[in-house]
């Protein structure tokens, strides 16, 4: 048999030895290279479900009274290689579903459950995440009983809300429809540190100031889902404590009574695990050996399980009755007072004084040993803070509204990164609109949209102006939530009528030239702005000698001023917009990076981010009518001279000191154009410039003009999930 061992020399001569992809090694190389990584995330070569496959779809055939029986038996079976504390899982999958939703952060709709993306690194290997990885497989024979009718994201959520209601919670309700991922979303920033749990300060201005948290972020330190539980930076001060986690819990989209509870009815079951030395545990699962399979955390000591297992640090439950949905959170919070110790495994937490042996909760093994039950720092926040007790103190006195307040909680937590309820699949979603779904109303769809077209064309709107608007509406869109987009016509409310990237006096322009219109037709001023940038798409077409049709969709509707949470929207509020070749302000992150973020979020590819700037530059589309980027001497005709004249070698290049650059004839050294680093990034990065390359031939004009019009369509389309 051939000898499968290498020496050091045989790895370093083979050829594949690293891993590192292409790109990877090139920005190792040259750091200060575009990165386009971000636009490949979930390339469908890497879905094994194939294109064609539609998880709604599939979802018509799930048997969900079935599936529900099955995950309720498992919260007290299989108890054989990962025994449960006091024999019910319910805790367990209660943690994994919210992990996974708890990384969701409002900031740009990153993380949540969404995707199953906990599957995958870095979130897998989280230190929050320990022993998460034996939940997921603890679920997997559900997963493969019910296959693809079933993704894994809908799978956990749908785990940790039976948990709830087998321990005697009324859930809100519950909907399926998360797609899975199928590859990590590994240039999702979740932070600067090198390490985990590093301090706080690294990703603070001041400490001292919870507002100074590096935005996007939402949790305090890396690795960590909200705060650290024994304190800021792991020094006890509940006081303190409560600041960031008012805080942490804001950046995810909760107010103060949805934290409270949140924070109360989930250490209201189940326990924290510290029983031993955390140091001596194996690697996280992405460094586990092979034959882990993995699975991480292992514990060569212990047997890993029950009175023995180590996770967080803390140990110990925090009720009586740990696998019960009751008060007995708030009894013993507010029932005793409670001073420092440390867990066997050496992590801060609070116990309370002189409890009553009834009092105590029970060993997870043996049910004849009482421990102490333990409160974290961010429990005793509850009580020290005045807002947070305040709160608690209601609940206590109101079982009933503290369970309805917690199964609303957790209905949003779980359900926030879903968007529209246009997404939710099945029987126990709720009737009700929630503010924070972004509710939109249905719109008209029996209308000629011909003669609106005829209309708004025999207007004096210019293409900038429609092009411009409908896109300005539509941008908003993030796919990462799906949230924002064209359909509402929020562009028209507070807070986006007063952005300044929207342009508020040209803006309002447009607008009262376009609501007659829609009102004279009875149809959504949200159709009539998408319509209307159609319109000014098709004009620019023609001015370029192509005749053709911007795919439409009616029924879009109107939202209100009542159907929108002002607040929540200030975090769509562009700060840049590459496509049309704007900058709030200067920042740290250059322009060219927040355009692909954008691009990201957006949902579309590299070539279409191309195509699109391409397009959105000559038909005069700029911030206030810049001329930065506008190669062509044709604006508002829809040709591919952005990029026959950025691959134009009769023309140089030179940088400006004020960030702008201009583009000279080499042979009589005039100024021709100016033009931002965005524009010149499409011909400075290889990759980049291979798209404006195929653009710029002289045989794709046609192609050009296509492109373009399939993604503008893509982009108005983004948020129609009523039509998906």
């Amino acid at each position: 048999m051939e000898n499968l061992k290498h020496t050091s020399e045989d790895i370093s001569k083979c050829p594949f030895h690293g891993g590192s992809t292409t790109n990877e090694t090139s920005n190792n190389w040259w750091p200060n290279s575009l990165n386009l990584d971000i636009l490949h995330q979930h390339d469908t070569k890497v879905n094994p479900l194939g294109e064609e496959f539609n998880y709604h779809e599939a979802l018509k055939k799930l048997d969900i009274d079935t599936l529900k029986e099955d995950v309720k038996k498992l919260m007290t079976d299989s108890q054989d290689w990962w025994p449960a504390d006091w024999g019910h899982y319910g805790g367990l999958m209660i943690r994994l579903a919210w992990h996974s939703a708890g990384s969701y952060r409002l900031s740009d709709g990153r993380g949540g459950g969404g995707t199953g993306n906990q599957r995958f690194a870095p979130l897998n290997s989280w230190p929050d995440n320990a022993s998460l990885d034996k939940a997921r497989r603890l679920l997997w024979p559900i997963k493969k009983k019910y296959g693809n009718k079933l993704s894994w994201a809908d799978l956990i959520i749908l785990a940790g809300t039976i948990a709830y209601e087998t321990m005697g919670l009324k859930t809100y309700g519950f909907a399926f429809g998360r797609n899975d991922i199928w590859q990590p979303e590994k240039d999702v920033y979740w932070g600067a540190e090198k390490e985990w749990l590093a301090p706080s300060d690294e990703r603070y201005t001041d400490i001292e100031n919870v507002n100074t948290m590096e935005n996007p972020l939402a949790a305090v330190q890396m690795g960590l889902i909200y705060v650290n539980p024994e304190g800021v930076n792991g020094k006890p001060n509940p006081a303190k404590t409560a600041l960031h986690v008012r805080e942490t819990f804001a950046r995810m989209a909760m107010n103060d009574e949805e934290t409270a509870a949140l924070t109360a009815g989930g250490h209201t079951v189940g326990k924290a695990h510290g029983n031993g030395d955390a140091s001596k545990l194996g690697p996280e699962p992405e460094a586990a050996p092979i034959e882990n399979q993995g699975l991480g955390w292992s514990n060569p000591n212990r047997s890993g399980v029950g009175r023995d297992t180590v996770t967080s640090g803390i140990e110990g439950a925090w009720t009586t009755e740990p696998t019960k949905w009751d008060n007995g959170y708030f009894d013993l919070l507010f029932g005793y007072e409670w001073e420092l110790t440390k867990s066997p495994a050496g992590a801060w937490q609070w116990k309370p004084i002189n409890i009553k042996e009834e009092d105590k909760p029970v060993d997870v093994e043996d049910p004849s040993i009482r421990l102490d039950p333990m409160m974290t720092d961010a429990d005793m926040a509850m009580k020290v803070d005045p807002i947070y007790r305040e709160i608690c103190e209601k609940f206590k006195n109101d079982h009933a509204y503290f369970s309805e307040t917690f199964a609303r909680a957790w209905f949003k937590l779980t359900h926030r990164d879903m968007g529209p309820k246009a997404r939710y699949f099945g029987p126990e979603t709720p009737t009700e609109d929630l503010i924070w779904q972004d509710p939109i109303p249905v719109g008209n769809s029996n209308y000629d949209v011909n003669l609106v077209k005829e209309k708004i064309a025999n207007t004096d709107l210019s293409i900038s102006e429609m092009v411009s608007t409908a896109w300005d509406s539509a941008r908003t869109y993030r796919g990462s939530d799906m949230r924002g987009g064209a359909n509402g016509a929020r562009i028209r409310l507070a807070p986006q009528k007063d952005w300044k990237g929207n342009e508020p006096e040209r803006l309002q322009k447009v607008l009262s030239i376009l609501e007659p219109i829609a009102t004279e037709f009875n149809i959504s001023i949200a159709d009539t702005i998408v319509l209307a940038g159609n319109i000014g798409v098709e004009k620019a077409a023609k001015n370029a000698g192509f005749d053709i049709t911007v795919p439409f969709s009616v029924g879009r509707g109107d939202a209100t001023d009542e159907m929108t949470d002002v607040d929540s929207f200030d975090v769509l509020e562009p700060l840049a917009d590459g496509f049309r070749n704007w900058l709030k302000q200067e920042y740290i992150v250059s322009a060219e990076e927040m355009m692909l973020d954008k691009t990201q979020l957006l949902g579309l590819t590299a070539p279409e981010m191309t195509v699109l700037i391409g397009g959105m530059r000559v038909m005069g589309t700029n911030y206030e009518g810049s001329k930065h980027g506008v190669f062509t001497d044709n604006i508002g005709a829809l040709t591919n001279d952005f990029f026959v004249n950025l691959t134009d070698m009769t023309y140089s290049w030179k940088p400006l000191e004020n960030g702008l650059y201009e583009i000279r004839d080499r042979k009589t050294n005039a100024i021709k154009w100016s033009a931002t680093s965005v524009d010149l990034v499409f011909g400075s990065n290889s990759i980049l410039r291979s798209y404006a390359e195929v653009y710029a031939q002289d045989d794709n004009k046609e192609k050009f003009v296509k492109d373009f019009v399939k993604t503008w369509a893509k982009v108005m389309n983004a948020d129609r999930f009523d039509i998906k």
